[in-house]
């Protein structure tokens, strides 16, 4: 049985088709569903000093404009939030702290081919999450 289901979103492109489905996942146990985006400190703390209240704003902003499109595409109520650390941990913290039943996540997120250097979010979270994760990759077409 799947009682909550969170969503981690990054924003990106690729996270659309994993938002999708699921929301389809939540819709058939007719489970609660919380959107979670995560303010990265480590691109944060890379920047310039002077930039760092900047680009902490400019990241909150689009976490907000994230959790919209999830809202665009639910036709249910759900939990938002926004959290600020590393985004594997704060997602996995996310997960016990709401006892959710699955996390769902994209594949390749705003960093895209990058992830292959500093590991993907998504490979973290999957090796680190104490409930099951489902990982949707963004088919070729975008879709």
């Amino acid at each position: 049985m799947i009682d909550t289901v969170v969503i981690a979103t990054d924003g990106s492109e690729s996270v659309t088709r994993a938002v999708r489905v699921a929301l389809d996942l939540a819709e058939r146990f007719d489970a609660g569903v919380h959107a979670l985006y995560v303010v990265d400190t480590g691109e944060v703390e890379s920047s310039p000093d002077d930039l760092r209240d900047e680009l902490r704003d400019a990241l909150e902003s689009q976490g907000e404009d994230a959790l919209d499109a999830v809202r665009d595409h639910a036709d249910r109520e759900l939990v938002t939030a926004v959290r600020e650390g590393r985004p594997a941990a704060e997602i996995t913290e996310y997960a016990r702290e709401q006892d959710a039943d699955v996390v769902a996540t994209g594949t390749r997120g705003r960093h895209g081919e990058n992830r292959f250097l500093i590991g993907s979010v998504a490979e973290r979270v999957v090796r680190s999450c104490p409930v099951p994760v489902l990982t949707v990759r963004q088919l070729e077409n975008g879709a």
